[in-house]
C-alpha cells in the first residue's frame, strides 16, 4: 500500500486528537501517534515535529486541568470522578501515587488510562508550583508522543494495518463522539436531578447530632473521600458511624435495614454528591428510610461537633441496628 492510501494525518491532526485526548474526550490519540510514526517510517512526516505537536497538544490540555483543579479546588476532581463508573478506585490511586512520588508520578501516569486525566487537576488543587508541574508534565508528554510515535516507526512496514485501523476509527470517530456526548448530559442532568430529589430528605448536622444524644435509632454511615483525599484509618468521623466504601454498598445486593432505623449519609464534599448518589441506589433497592447530611463531613466539623478517629464497623452497626452491610 502507497501513502497516497493512508487516511490524511496531518500536524493540525495530531495535536487536535491528542488536545482532546487529554481533555479526557474519546479520541484515540494513541492511535495517530502509532500512525505518524508509521509515516515517519515512510517520510511523510517528521519525528521531532510529531513528537513537538503531540507534548504541545498534551500540554495545553493538562495545563487547562491544572488551572481548573487550581481554581476550583478538589471539587474539580470530584466531578471528573462521578462521571465514571468506578471513579474512586481512579482518584485514590491518583492520590496514592501523587503522595509516594510527588510530581514525577505525573510523568508516569501518562502511560496509565484514568490517571492521566486525574493528575492535573489533582496537582493544581494541591498547589502545586506552576512550572514545576509544566516541567514534569512536558517529560511524560515527551516520553508518552516519543513512545508511541517511535512504536509506529518501528512497524512502519505494517502501515497499511495502521491505516486500516485509522480509516475504520474515522468512521465511527463521529457517532462515538456523539455518543460520548449524550452519555455525559446524561450523567450531569442525573446528578442534578438525584441532588434535587434529595433536598426535601436532608438532615441538619444539629439536628442529626440531638437524635443522636437522644438515643434515637439512627445508623450513620461515613463514606470514604471519593477523591483519596487522606488516610481513612485516621481520619475523624461522626462517634457511632460506621465507615464503608460506597462502591460496595451500592452494588451489593445484601443491604438491608429495619424500617424503624434511620441511615444517615455522609461524605467529604458539600456539594453531597456522593451520598446522594449512594441514597438513590439504596432507594432502588428498597431502602426508603435513608437520609443525607447537610454539608457533609466539614459542616458538621464547622460546628465543633464531636469527631472521633474510633469508628465503628459494618458489623457492630448489624449488631446494634439489625443493618445489613457488605464488609
Amino acid at each position: 500500500m502507497t501513502t497516497s492510501a493512508i487516511p490524511a494525518i496531518t500536524y493540525p491532526t495530531i495535536l487536535l486528537a491528542v488536545f482532546a485526548n487529554q481533555l479526557c474526550l474519546p479520541v484515540p490519540a494513541v492511535l495517530f501517534l502509532i500512525t505518524a510514526g508509521a509515516l515517519v517510517g515512510r517520510g511523510s512526516l517528521n519525528f521531532s515535529i510529531v513528537v513537538l505537536v503531540g507534548v504541545v497538544g498534551s500540554l495545553a490540555a493538562d495545563y487547562a486541568w491544572f488551572m481548573a483543579g487550581r481554581w476550583g479546588g478538589l471539587r474539580v476532581v470530584r466531578t471528573l470522578c462521578a462521571f465514571s463508573a468506578n471513579g474512586q478506585h481512579s482518584a485514590v490511586r491518583a492520590r496514592t501515587l501523587f503522595a509516594r512520588w510527588g510530581l514525577p508520578g505525573v510523568v508516569f501516569a501518562k502511560f496509565v488510562p484514568g490517571l492521566d486525566g486525574l493528575m492535573p487537576p489533582l496537582a493544581g488543587a494541591l498547589n502545586v508550583t506552576t512550572v514545576l508541574f509544566l516541567l514534569f508534565d512536558a517529560m511524560g508528554a515527551l516520553f508518552w508522543s516519543a513512545g508511541y510515535c517511535f512504536l509506529g516507526y518501528l512497524f512502519s512496514d505494517r502501515v497499511n494495518v495502521v491505516a486500516a485501523m485509522v480509516a475504520r476509527t474515522s468512521k465511527i470517530l463521529a457517532i462515538l463522539l456523539a455518543c460520548v456526548l449524550c452519555y455525559l448530559l446524561w450523567r450531569a442532568w442525573e446528578l442534578l436531578r438525584t441532588v434535587r430529589q434529595l433536598q426535601l430528605r436532608t438532615i441538619s448536622p444539629a439536628l442529626l447530632h440531638e437524635k443522636l444524644q437522644a438515643g434515637d435509632r439512627i445508623a450513620v454511615l461515613d463514606l470514604l473521600d471519593v477523591e483519596g483525599q487522606d488516610d481513612p484509618t485516621i481520619v475523624a468521623g461522626i462517634p457511632g458511624a460506621a465507615r464503608i466504601s460506597p462502591t460496595p454498598l451500592r452494588r451489593s445486593a445484601q443491604v438491608r435495614a429495619p424500617t424503624d432505623v434511620q441511615l444517615v449519609l455522609c461524605c467529604s464534599s458539600r456539594n453531597q454528591i456522593t451520598s446522594a448518589r449512594t441514597a438513590v441506589l439504596l432507594r432502588r433497592k428498597g431502602i426508603t428510610n435513608v437520609w443525607v447530611l447537610e454539608g457533609g463531613l466539614k459542616a458538621w466539623r464547622e460546628l465543633n461537633l464531636p469527631v472521633t478517629t474510633e469508628l465503628c464497623t459494618a458489623a457492630q452497626v448489624a449488631a446494634r441496628f439489625g443493618v445489613e452491610l457488605p464488609n
